[in-house]
């Protein structure tokens, strides 16, 4: 019984011990983060490597339809709209698959992002962008399959680059970075927007702060909207309640108490008809 026991908790033991033992993998996993001007541009891969092998021409063969990798498709992401080689390219995330030969590649972003591999045929309804690009020759080799960034002294572009082998390609992308900053600077210098000072008003009336502030704020919000909403009127007669123009208050609560009903909000009919009351008195 005891050595039918101990030869059970060895060999528990061992499957224990297996289970820990780790390799690397041969094509490791990789992410490339690279923020162009102010668009971010995140790319997943596996990098094989030649170990002494022809790739392009053989382990690649050309005039087929490569995963641009190892092991899964390769993914890249932008967060805004793009361009590629001056076609553009709508914000989101592809497969970046390519078909390589001898003197140029097509590139491909493929709305289908997940999956083990190329497919076999491509669905043309899911290729949101092909172009050609030139392939170039380097003077060195290039062990491991490699995909980077380069040229962003402009902030409105940079290169991205697929290097194997002695095969470089180098694919522009142009990013909206001039668009992105003049709207920023619109849209800061034309002060707070009404929903930031109907924000503003709505607390610092809950939060007991200047309520004279608070009226401003929520009377430029109201004085901006040519039919104000029942719930941004309601505010307003709380803050000159609060203030003490009750007067001014049921004016103001009777037009949310008509937008209200109309808008068939029975919540809010109620609250103004119980604040009516109350400031009445």
């Amino acid at each position: 019984m005891k050595i039918k026991l101990f030869t059970f908790l060895f060999a528990i033991m061992a499957i224990s011990m297996q289970a820990q033992i780790k390799t690397p993998a041969p094509s490791p996993s990789s992410e490339v983060e690279q923020v162009v001007g102010l668009t971010e541009v995140e790319i997943e891969y596996s990098r094989p490597s030649m170990r002494g092998r022809t790739i392009f021409g053989d382990l690649v063969p050309f005039g087929k339809l490569w995963r641009t990798g190892a092991n899964a498709r390769t993914k890249i992401s932008f967060s805004t709209d793009v361009t590629i080689e001056e076609k553009e390219l709508k914000e989101g995330t592809y497969a970046l698959f390519t078909i390589p030969s001898a003197t140029s590649w097509d590139i491909i972003f493929y709305t289908d992002y997940d999956g083990g591999g190329a497919p076999a045929e491509l669905d043309e309804t899911k290729v949101a962008l092909k172009v050609s690009v030139k392939s170039n020759p380097m003077d060195f080799k290039m062990e491991t399959f490699t995909i980077g960034f380069g040229d962003l002294a402009d902030p409105n572009s940079a290169m991205m680059y697929i290097m194997w082998e002695q095969t470089s390609v180098g694919i522009k992308i142009g990013v909206p970075t001039d668009k992105i900053t003049m709207e920023s600077i619109e849209n800061t210098m034309a002060g707070p927007s009404n929903g930031d000072y109907y924000q503003a008003a709505v607390y610092y009336l809950n939060s007991g702060k200047d309520l004279n502030q608070a009226k401003e704020w929520m009377d430029k919000v109201i004085a901006g909207n040519d039919n104000p909403p029942f719930w941004q009127l309601r505010q307003q007669s709380l803050i000159y309640a609060a203030l003490g123009d009750k007067k001014g208050a049921i004016v103001i609560a009777n037009k949310s108490l008509a937008a209200s009903e109309k808008a068939d909000n029975a919540d809010y009919v109620k609250m103004n008809k119980e604040s009516i009351a109350e400031w009445s008195q």
